[in-house]
């Protein structure tokens, strides 16, 4: 028996990246994953690969920016599978910017995807999270603009600050319901999209500056939504989750003091 055997799960950005990894993680444990992505090939990547390992997922493709399709995938995950159990809105819209670049469609796309499908979604799903023992409403937050900021990231930065006021928010809100809510706050991920848009040089002058030495594994980041969703964090709520391999705590190299007492 796995820790989460016999839930459901709903995962949003689940086709790729840390979402892929997340749902591939709930299905070892025995629950039954919702993959909900806006790209079905990369959809049904994630549901082989859910298939072959033995585990059972259905695919919805869905923008999450879009009120309607919030609703659509919330009915029918609950239509299909009997009932919610975990909902995991991990899509967002990760582009930078500077301040006088940032028109209203991007800063609209931003909050679209990344912040307000954690209400419409967790509104949706709420009367079978209440119907659950272990409801539970997972986010996938960031230690950019919550832990530290960099130019041209700004909107962004604002999109994941508030979606730890969401989560701590909701959590207060939801106690009485016993819905936890909870999130992960990833540091330098290794995904596709690091991939893309990094050399393997800057990559290996970034994990250089981590503590640990290297970047996060995105399955390290669903190990750490495992735990979330499990009996194990029963009485944690309102929390993050900070997995960078020690990033945010400062450099990995000692200070240069000629006076050592200092």
């Amino acid at each position: 028996m796995g820790k989460l055997a016999g839930r459901v799960a709903i995962i949003t950005g689940s086709g790729r990246g840390i979402g892929r990894a997340t749902a591939e993680r709930f299905a070892e444990e025995g629950a039954k994953v919702m993959v909900a992505t806006r790209t079905a090939e990369s959809g049904e990547a994630t549901i082989r690969a859910i298939s072959d390992a033995g585990g059972e997922a259905i695919l919805e493709v869905a923008d999450v920016a879009d009120r309607e399709a919030c609703r659509r995938l919330v009915a029918r995950a609950a239509d299909h599978f009997g009932k919610i159990d975990i909902l995991l809105h991990n899509a967002a819209y990760a582009d930078g910017g500077w301040l006088e670049a940032n028109n209203d469609l991007h800063l609209d796309r931003m909050l679209d995807v990344g912040l307000k499908p954690c209400f419409w979604l967790s509104a949706d799903a709420l009367p079978y999270l209440e119907k659950s023992r272990c409801g539970r409403i997972l986010v996938t937050s960031s230690v950019t603009g919550n832990r530290w900021v960099s130019p041209g990231r700004g909107a962004y930065s604002a999109m994941k600050c508030g979606v730890n006021g969401f989560i701590r928010s909701a959590a207060i809100e939801l106690a009485d319901r016993r819905i936890t809510v909870n999130g992960v706050e990833p540091g330098l991920t290794l995904t596709d999209t690091i991939d893309r848009l990094t050399t393997p040089e800057t990559l290996a002058q970034m994990a250089a500056q981590i503590p640990l030495g290297r970047a996060v594994h995105a399955r390290e980041i669903a190990d750490a939504f495992v735990y979330l969703a499990s009996d194990e964090a029963a009485m944690m709520t309102g929390q993050t989750l900070v997995i960078d391999g020690g990033a945010t705590l400062g450099f990995a190299q000692p200070a240069a003091f000629d006076d050592h007492s200092v």
